[in-house]
């Protein structure tokens, strides 16, 4: 007869968790096109069963039309996320899609909007299970006993130079089509995104961070992962947001912060960075 070794560790609940948000503008754009939210549930049962949803849209197109696409994609993944009855993994490639329709047709009917897109990163966090949808290149990283996991690839041009072998990850940092999507939300009827539960489970003691493009190209994984193991989220935000401003910020920059511990502490930091209940 097998007995099963009886364990003092609990799951974490979603109340456990500590989420900071920031989005800016930077130092050379008019206006910021990046959009941000965190989403708790207030309704036990839905927050048991679908966890919560941290999510970050970077949009793209002139005029302001990329501030519109990223806040229509986060709005509506937000919204349809919690409206399904399917499992986390199903709810965001069904939310994935509305989202995509809703901004390729505004686009379709506005000829001011025309051509606008957004990356998108959402991951629905219950439990210890991490469910990611992405699009596009902000990313999601893990911060786990010190290794910092990049959990989402980049849709552009050269990931796919370095996918096919053509130039390694070195030389990818620093070139000069780096910019290049190869996909985005909203740039054509259909639009076919990366949606998973990760390898890795998200316990007590890790750090969720998802982050557009205009904070991440500053630093190496290495510098984030040394960055990130600091205690206090808010701390960390800051000294981030720092950083990239003292670096130039030619692009807006957004980042969102979770991890579990004991008592549930929300900071909502400026602008359009979105902590709410559904």
């Amino acid at each position: 007869m097998f007995w099963k070794k009886k364990t003092s560790e609990k799951e974490p609940e979603n109340d456990d968790l500590h989420a900071v948000a920031v989005t800016n503008t930077g130092c050379t754009r008019a206006h910021n096109e990046d959009s941000v939210r965190f989403v708790q549930p207030s309704a036990s049962v839905i927050k048991k069963r679908m966890g919560c949803l941290a999510i970050v849209a970077d949009g793209m197109g002139g005029h302001a039309s990329g501030e519109v696409a990223s806040s229509i994609a986060v709005e509506t993944i937000a919204s349809e996320y919690y409206q399904s009855k399917r499992t986390p993994v199903k709810a965001l490639e069904e939310a994935a899609r509305l989202a995509n329709e809703k901004i390729w047709s505004r686009a379709v009917q506005y000829q001011a909007l025309k051509g606008m897109g957004t990356t998108c990163t959402a991951v629905a966090i219950a439990g210890r299970r991490l469910s990611v949808l992405h699009i596009g290149d902000s990313r999601a990283y893990l911060l786990k006993k010190e290794r910092l996991i990049q959990l989402s690839e980049d849709h552009t041009y050269v990931q796919e130079l370095v996918r096919l072998g053509k130039i390694t990850p070195e030389q990818a940092t620093d070139h000069p089509d780096g910019n290049i999507l190869t996909k985005s939300l909203g740039t054509a009827p259909k639009r076919e995104c990366d949606i998973f539960q990760a390898a890795q489970q998200f316990e007590p003691g890790d750090k969720l961070m998802l982050c557009s493009d205009g904070l991440y190209e500053y630093f190496s994984t290495d510098e984030l992962a040394v960055l990130l193991q600091q205690k206090d989220l808010a701390e960390i935000s800051e000294q981030l947001s720092s950083m990239v401003l003292e670096f130039g910020a030619h692009d807006n920059f957004s980042l969102l912060l979770v991890e579990y511990r004991r008592e549930l502490a929300i900071d909502n930091m400026p602008t359009r960075a979105i902590i709410t209940e559904q």
